[in-house]
């Protein structure tokens, strides 16, 4: 018969730490818990509000529980400190002073965890196109998409079903655009817009991968075990972005750098004429 948690856990309840001036994990958390949002949000990734939030939907769905060593704070405090720095279970390990087993266990309790809320943060796309699209005469009706689902890719990429790239060769950066410089035809005026609309898709992963660095290089897991961590960390950058829209990672990459580049942009009325786009498969979005 397998052990329970409290049981395993408890194999190490005489462990005392060699070094008594490094806290064990259990004040570790406090500490953090205990001091500014800020610290929090450095450490765990989310402020105190939203961290003891998503503690108590995951206690109370019964997806995670204490144990006679380890509180259920803490459990989420190690994996959100792993996801959160790119840590191994050894560095993990002398940090909250325990063995790389229960490190490895209530992690991928926690990961198995969050993966079974993980759909009531995630949206799929409705059959509507976007008020953001819609409602902006820049977008509207270039990019009204198809039937279909497509994406937005950049020049490495080549336009097929399923993919709408920019024009080779012709310009796309947004600051190329300023000083004085407005799209010269149909198709810089494409690419400027289609790099309006992919910077905001840009932000929302660089905010992602600022907040979990462990989606920067494939992590030292099982296959299944890495998709499980980008769904979770995407579940998290959603869950952290309706209990806290304003935090400073999403600060970071918020509105306010792009809204300045739009501004330095021309009107649409002011807008050299366009021509024609010569390519034919940009002939919907026109």
């Amino acid at each position: 018969m397998e052990n329970s948690d409290d049981e395993k856990d408890g194999v190490f309840s005489n462990y005392m730490p060699k070094e008594l001036s490094l806290p064990n994990g259990a004040k570790f958390v406090d500490v953090v818990l205990s001091g500014q949002s800020d610290h929090c949000l450095e450490n765990f990734r989310m402020d105190k509000q939203a961290f003891y939030k998503l503690c108590d939907i995951l206690q109370g769905k019964g997806l995670l529980r204490h144990t006679n060593r380890i509180k259920i704070e803490e459990q989420l405090a190690i994996f959100l400190f792993i996801i959160g720095h790119n840590l191994r279970t050894r560095a993990v390990q002398e940090l909250f002073r325990y063995s790389g087993e229960t490190i490895s266990r209530h992690f991928n309790n926690v990961l198995n965890a969050i993966m079974a809320i993980s759909l009531e943060f995630f949206q799929p796309p409705g059959p509507d196109i976007p008020p953001e699209i819609l409602e902006d005469p820049r977008f509207y009706p270039y990019f009204k998409v198809p039937e279909g689902k497509y994406y937005l890719v950049d020049s490495k990429y080549t336009n097929m079903p399923g993919f709408i790239a920019p024009y080779n060769g012709i310009s796309c950066h947004l600051n190329e655009y300023s000083d004085g410089y407005p799209p010269q035809d149909s198709r810089e005026l494409f690419n400027q817009r289609h790099t309006l609309l992919r910077n905001a898709t840009d932000r929302s992963f660089g905010a992602l991968k600022s907040r979990f660095p462990i989606l920067m290089s494939a992590p030292p897991y099982p296959l299944q075990t890495q998709v499980k961590l980008v769904v979770a960390a995407c579940a998290l950058h959603n869950y952290i972005l309706r209990e806290k829209p304003d935090d400073l990672i999403f600060k970071m990459y918020g509105h306010d750098t792009a809204l300045q580049m739009e501004e330095s942009l021309p009107p649409l009325e002011v807008e050299h004429p366009i021509m024609q786009a010569e390519n034919p498969s940009f002939g919907h979005c026109f």
